[in-house]
């Protein structure tokens, strides 16, 4: 047996500690949260944990995965090898100031 082999003993791994995560939400905000909970027969902490999560991956795969039926996936793939043209309106929208920063 090698001297690697033998220092390669595995050790019992310690169990992760959950993570703490905090948040303020105004007295309506709650009372939203909580009757949304309770109608899910949750308590708050699951409900928000567990909508919070859905909405991420829904974020995540919003950016990564296009559902196209396979008749048009063809089409789809020309319009993306295609090069970029000229977008007038996009152009006029991007030319506009953020509705934010009006003062």
């Amino acid at each position: 047996m090698s001297l690697a082999h033998m220092t390669s003993i595995p050790t019992p791994s310690r169990p992760k500690r959950p993570a703490r995560l905090g948040f303020r939400a105004t007295p309506e905000q709650e009372a939203l949260l909580q009757r949304a909970a309770a109608a899910r027969h949750k308590s708050l902490a699951e409900f928000v944990l567990d909508s919070a999560c859905a909405a991420a991956e829904q974020t995540l795969l919003d950016q990564r995965l296009f559902m196209v039926p396979g008749s048009e996936y063809a089409a789809l793939l020309e319009l993306l090898d295609q090069p970029p043209q000229d977008n007038p309106g996009l152009q006029r929208l991007f030319a506009k100031p953020e509705p934010w920063d009006k003062p």
